[in-house]
């Protein structure tokens, strides 16, 4: 339509309107903004943590599971790690560090499998945790948890 219009050269003569838009700059922009949502939201599913919070009404469904397992509570404060086992506590694995500042898990891994192999149905854990506790170190404990086979993490407040 611009294209065969005779412009003139005088006053009051209309420029034309018609201009072509280069859309290639903004399909990179589409393509690379999308890429990048696609992999982020892969990224949001990998970091998160499966826990749940201890509390509220019980289950009846849970009941009959429970009776092939024993409530299993770690107490975590800021020195130490105390797991307990239906009732029967074991003895409190110390905080201990690496040149690197991070936390030496290995014990605790160590007590989990072994309640594993005698509890095999085994698979809910409660951490207890003080305010004094980093939270890196909780993230790292409820990774060991589930990497020793208690998928089911539930966080609470310690007591007293």
């Amino acid at each position: 339509m611009a294209g065969g219009m005779d412009l003139g050269s005088g006053k009051g003569k209309k420029k034309p309107l018609d201009t072509t838009i280069n859309l290639v700059p903004f399909i990179d922009l589409m393509a690379v903004t999308i890429s990048f949502l696609i992999m982020t939201a892969v990224w949001t599913q990998i970091g998160r943590l499966q826990v749940a919070q201890s509390g509220g009404p019980p289950d009846p469904n849970k009941e009959q599971e429970e009776q092939k397992t024993v409530p299993l509570i770690l107490l975590i404060t800021d020195k130490e790690l105390r797991l307990t086992a239906g009732g029967s506590a074991f003895d409190p694995m110390p905080m201990i560090r690496d040149s690197k500042g991070k936390l030496d898990l290995n014990k605790l891994t160590g007590k989990i499998k072994e309640l594993k192999t005698q509890l095999p149905d085994q698979s809910q854990i409660t951490l207890q945790t003080e305010d004094a506790v980093r939270y890196e170190d909780l993230v790292r404990i409820i990774d060991e948890c589930i990497g020793a086979g208690l998928p089911n993490v539930s966080v609470q407040a310690a007591m007293g």
